[in-house]
């Protein structure tokens, strides 16, 4: 037996686009939402503050997928010259259990991570949404940015805020060079890259005790928040005030909280995930005045279906190396 080793050059080089990881994550999402799937909330460990390694196994029944990230998020490693993610994905053969790839998963998570900002935004922004603010301006940003420009058709500028400013910076040069129909502009703060947008995404580093910016009154009537950070950027306030407060995963969504760490402000009264609004289960915006809130944690249904794509990929040109077990 062997199985295909996928390092992240081999992944980056197989030149998956945004569009098709959209396609295979709205399809993920609304297997999930027919309960198609099979995906236990994530357990993680934390062997340093603010930092985690998290274990996220899944199973999709059509198309036959099942897999799990090790991932790990450390704050602490930009200023170390590491990246902040890193980890690993296992596919197996739902047939019988036996391990098929391991592939790098940053690319993948960067990728599916953006990818449900941009099917939030399909299903809860207003059609006519014009102006998006990027708050935190990484990698997340990025494919954030890069999702909303397909799922968003009337998006003409993007406000963008980020604590250091050489990142905002980069940040507007390589997307303005990517999409040049796109207004960028620089906002002195949170707070003002939020309050003129349609829609919003934050995606700052999640850490345990933070001091959100982004308080009630803030979004603007008929905007849409994406929270890629779960409650780092936002204030409890912020989130009640929404007329709908849907996530990617409510069963998730409520076992992290019950850790005791995160979420303790959310609101009672949960509308709607995601796999229920692809799956045509719940009706997603339905008025041009409504606040709405997607809290978008990352499930490991997006990551294995966006890794069978590039397990298919990767077996018809024959890339990647083969290891035996």
């Amino acid at each position: 037996m062997e199985l295909l080793y996928l390092s992240r050059g081999d992944v980056e080089g197989l030149g998956l686009s945004m569009r098709e990881v959209l396609e295979a994550v709205d399809d993920g999402f609304a297997a999930k939402g027919r309960g198609e799937t099979e995906m236990p909330p994530k357990p993680g460990i934390h062997t340093r503050p603010d930092c985690f390694i998290h274990a996220m196994p899944a199973y999709v029944r059509e198309p036959e997928v099942a897999g799990l990230k090790w991932v790990s998020g450390y704050p602490p490693n930009p200023a170390k010259g590491l990246p902040y993610i890193t980890g690993l994905l296992i596919l197996n053969d739902p047939e019988t259990g036996v391990p098929l790839a391991v592939m790098d998963c940053a690319w993948i998570t960067a990728m599916r991570t953006g990818a449900s900002a941009g099917i939030s935004a399909k299903y809860l922004a207003r059609a006519d949404s014009e102006v998006a603010a990027m708050i935190g301006c990484g990698v997340q940003a990025r494919t954030s940015l890069m999702a909303l420009v397909e799922t968003m058709p009337a998006l003409a500028a993007v406000r963008c805020y980020d604590i250091d400013a050489m990142a905002t910076g980069a940040f507007i040069a390589e997307m303005g060079a990517l999409f040049p129909a796109l207004r960028f502009g620089t906002c002195a703060g949170a707070a003002e890259a939020a309050g003129a947008a349609d829609v919003v995404v934050t995606a700052v580093p999640i850490v345990t005790d933070p001091a959100p910016d982004l308080d009630a009154g803030v979004l603007g009537e008929g905007a849409l928040a994406v929270s890629l950070d779960y409650d780092s950027a936002w204030t409890s306030a912020a989130m009640r005030e929404c007329d709908k407060f849907c996530a990617d995963d409510v069963g998730q969504l409520l076992a992290t909280r019950d850790h005791g760490v995160y979420f303790d402000g959310i609101p009672a009264a949960i509308y709607a995930d995601l796999g229920e609004l692809a799956a045509g289960l719940q009706p997603g915006r339905e008025d041009d005045a409504e606040r709405i809130f997607s809290m978008n944690m990352g499930i490991a249904v997006d990551d294995v279906v966006t890794g069978k794509l590039l397990y298919d990929l990767a077996q018809e040109r024959g890339a990647g190396t083969r290891l035996p077990l």
